[in-house]
């Protein structure tokens, strides 16, 4: 799908319209509901107050967790709806005046939104076509308009990020981290054919390591049914002229604990029985920076390691690193995941950076 088509919300008219707003409010909480990175809120409020400002009703897609925070980041009062569809929630819509703020339930909460969910024994099952079809006649009753700002910056920033997507500037980086390679397989396939260079780094990096090298990986993050991918995304990499870069050392834990032992390891030697890796080592640093400073636009999704843990964040900080003086020397460089968003905020660099888009694991770029 081409981004290029949709129209920015400043292209419509929003007077007395009903605007479904589509955000990603996935924010991290504390063990008491307590909001600890409002990051995704805050990059979500420019569109919200956009729709208010221009005379509409504002209807977020949401969980109920954040409406404090909304409330502290809007300056006005949010109605909760403790539904996503039906009559009372469509009572609760037209009834607002103009420049109200409503908040829906959880829309995962329904199976009929992800076309699945899963039962008591964690097994998947699919939801009644008829019922998902009634489920999307009961959002579309809801709205005049619909705007998707799971970008986060998607108002601002649509002709500039859209271009640099779809017209990249190259050689043209993308950086994928993260646990699965199961999790992002369409993403790498899609990539796949719109980069110059892919670096992989995170814990799938063990997948591809172990599934392309044999390599030893002692107890780190293996994703056997992500590995079964890998040779055909090699091959395709290779068709399409791709060059794929793999972290090649290693910092290792004897467990996966802030307070960790730490260890070093090389592809060489591989990583011992009883140890993991959470972090890509020097060389690998070294290595990705070097990628990063050859390439003009440069693609972010996913840290490099577990940068939660500070003994094990020195990958992720040095990447940051060279994509913030990747941005300062006119380079386009755009962060999305919301880890990686939550890295920049972490360190104080969004306005540093081109855009910082805060999408989970489901992104899809194309």
């Amino acid at each position: 799908m081409s981004l290029s088509n949709k129209l920015s919300i400043s292209d419509v008219d929003l007077k007395g319209k009903r605007v479904l707003i589509r955000v990603d409010f996935n924010v991290p909480l504390d063990e008491n509901k307590n909001i600890t990175n409002p990051q995704r809120i805050v990059g979500a409020v420019p569109t919200i107050k956009y729709a208010i400002d221009n005379g509409a009703k504002a209807v977020i897609l949401i969980l109920k967790p954040v409406v404090g925070e909304l409330e502290k980041q809007l300056g006005k009062s949010v109605q909760f709806a403790s539904d996503s569809v039906g009559p009372e929630v469509e009572e609760l819509v037209n009834k607002a005046s103009d420049g109200a703020v409503i908040l829906l339930e959880n829309l995962r909460f329904h199976a009929e939104e992800e076309g699945s969910s899963k039962d008591k024994e964690g097994n998947k099952v699919k939801a009644d076509k008829a019922k998902v079809e009634e489920f999307r006649k009961g959002l579309t009753a809801l709205g005049d308009v619909y705007v998707n700002d799971a970008f986060g910056t998607a108002h601002r920033a649509h002709s500039s990020m859209v271009g640099a997507l779809e017209n990249p500037k190259r050689p043209f980086l993308a950086i994928l981290g993260g646990a699965k390679v199961s999790d992002k397989i369409q993403l790498i396939d899609n990539l796949l054919e719109k980069v110059n260079t892919l670096i992989i780094c995170g814990g799938m990096a063990f997948t591809f390591k172990k599934s392309l090298d044999n390599m030893a990986i002692g107890t780190s993050l293996f994703d056997k049914a992500g590995a079964e991918t890998v040779p055909k995304l090699m091959e395709k990499a290779k068709k399409n002229n791709v060059k794929v870069v793999l972290p090649v050392d290693y910092i290792t834990a004897d467990k996966f604990d802030k307070d960790a032992e730490t260890g070093k390891a090389s592809d060489s030697e591989g990583i011992p029985d009883g140890w993991m890796g959470l972090d890509c080592g020097e060389e690998s640093i070294k290595l990705f920076k070097q990628t990063i400073d050859e390439s003009e636009t440069i693609l972010w999704n996913g840290p490099t390691g577990v940068f939660e843990f500070d003994k094990f964040a020195k990958g992720t900080k040095a990447t940051l690193d060279a994509a913030v003086a990747a941005a300062q020397s006119g380079k386009i460089v755009i962060i999305g995941g919301g880890d990686t968003a939550t890295v920049a905020a972490k360190y104080g660099v969004e306005d540093k950076l081109s855009h910082s888009v805060t999408r989970d694991k489901d992104d899809n770029i194309g």
